[in-house]
Parts: structure tokens; C-alpha cells; sequence
């Protein structure tokens, strides 16, 4: 009786094996993002010790590649964005908002990673305010796969209904801190129906380091006028979240 496990068969067998393992394997690594979030500075320190003293400088990070990015410039003179390795540094002069393009800035506050590939989803007309907005993004990066448990970068891309900004301009020598005080330091305002590019640092681990103690997101926004800290947003329809791939 022929033996029906023959050589060719067990060879058959291992082959298919494999096959599964490396599309398994690269299932695994399509579905963990590869991508690492870096600070520098504290916002406790600013609140409450008035560190506004230069914890990164930009220049050190020309040269990496599609870099997202957003922080305080040094001694709370503005704002930093950094969206895919372009740069907006807002600040005021004479009462008028100016951005800067060049990476000759230092930064007391800076949160930063590199990620080449965004996964893009539509955002339910239902999340219009910041709030849902903010258990839409833990929801859908946990639904694919990153770890929520650890910081992670977002970014919306659409029409805004409205949206808070500022642009700080601290007082020099002042070393009473507050939130309201930092948003009516220097330029801000409201807009509405406008289209907006916003960079956003989920994490529920970090308040008063890089997130408010009310909030699990740190945002910034670029408009066709404006570049600055996000306060306050509500979303219109056609939005889109994108998650690192």
C-alpha cells in the first residue's frame, strides 16, 4: 500500500505553512504602525516654574523625513507646526501674526515623530464637537491596531464649522502662568467655515507635559491665514482622520 504522506506531500504541507506564517507575519506588521512620538519640555514646568527656556532646537531635526511636529517657541514667542518636514512658526509682531518657514527656531515645548504612511478614515457627520472628536481618535486607532496606551499622532483634514485659535506672545518677565492667560497673551480668535489642516498628539499619559489635565489632545491648525494652537473646534461634514500606517 502506497504511503499516502509521501515526501512531495510533507513538502507540500511545509511550503503552505510558510506561506501562512509570512502573510501573517505581514499582516502583523501592516497592522502596527511603526512610529515613535519625542518630547521635550513639560508644560508643568511652564505653569508652575516659568521654564520657558529652550528644550529643542528645530535645526536638529532639518533632516528628518516627513517629521510632524508642533511646541511653543522659546520663551513662549509662538507657536510650532511641522507638517510632513514643512514649517510654521507663528508669532506676533506688532499685533500682526508673521510665520516663519525656516528651521532657525528653538522650541521650549516640542512634540515630534516621523511617519511616512497615514491611514485616512471618514469622520461620522454625528462627531462635530472636540470632545467627540477626541473619543473618535482613540477609537479608531485602537480599531486599527496602535497602541492607545502610548502617544500617537493624528491629523484631520476638512472643513471646520468653527475653530478657536491663538497664536501666544508672553510677556516678558511674567511668571504668573494660566491657560487663559496664554491664549489672551498674544493674536486669537475665531473662524468659521473654514478648510484646515490640523496635527494633532493623542495620549492619555501625559497631561501637563504635552496635553492640558482636561484633555487627552494637544492640536494645532494651519489655515490658508493662519497657523496656531487649536482651542476649540467643531467638525462639519466630510472630515477625515488619518492615523500613522
Amino acid at each position: 500500500m502506497a504511503n499516502p504522506f509521501s515526501t512531495s506531500t510533507w513538502l507540500l504541507a511545509a511550503a503552505s505553512i510558510m506561506l501562512l506564517a509570512c502573510s501573517q507575519q505581514r499582516d502583523l506588521q501592516r497592522n502596527k504602525p511603526e512610529f515613535e512620538v519625542l518630547w521635550y519640555g513639560a508644560l508643568k514646568n511652564m505653569m508652575h516654574k516659568s521654564d520657558l527656556s529652550a528644550k529643542a532646537d528645530l535645526a536638529d531635526l532639518a533632516d528628518v523625513e516627513h517629521l510632524y511636529a508642533l511646541g511653543a517657541v522659546v520663551d513662549l514667542k509662538g507657536e510650532i507646526l511641522i507638517m510632513d518636514s514643512d514649517v510654521l512658526v507663528s508669532s506676533v509682531e506688532n499685533n500682526a501674526l508673521v510665520v516663519d518657514n525656516s528651521y532657525d527656531n528653538e522650541a521650549c515645548l516640542l512634540v515630534h515623530a516621523s511617519v511616512a504612511n497615514w491611514l485616512s478614515l471618514m469622520v461620522p457627520e454625528n462627531i462635530v464637537s472636540k470632545d467627540q472628536l477626541e473619543a473618535f481618535v482613540r477609537a479608531s486607532a485602537a480599531a486599527n491596531d496602535i497602541d492607545t496606551t502610548a502617544p500617537f499622532p493624528f491629523l484631520i483634514k476638512g472643513h471646520l464649522s468653527s475653530m478657536d485659535w491663538h497664536v501666544i506672545n508672553w510677556s516678558e518677565g511674567d511668571t504668573e502662568h494660566s491657560h487663559e492667560k496664554h491664549i489672551a497673551s498674544g493674536l486669537q480668535g475665531t473662524l468659521h467655515d473654514v478648510d484646515a489642516d490640523i496635527l494633532g498628539f493623542y495620549s492619555n499619559s501625559h497631561h501637563a507635559i504635552f496635553t492640558h489635565h482636561t484633555t487627552n489632545m494637544h492640536m494645532h491648525v494651519a489655515t490658508r491665514n493662519i497657523a496656531g494652537h487649536l482651542d476649540d473646534v467643531t467638525l462639519s461634514s466630510g472630515c477625515v482622520l488619518k492615523l500613522p500606517e
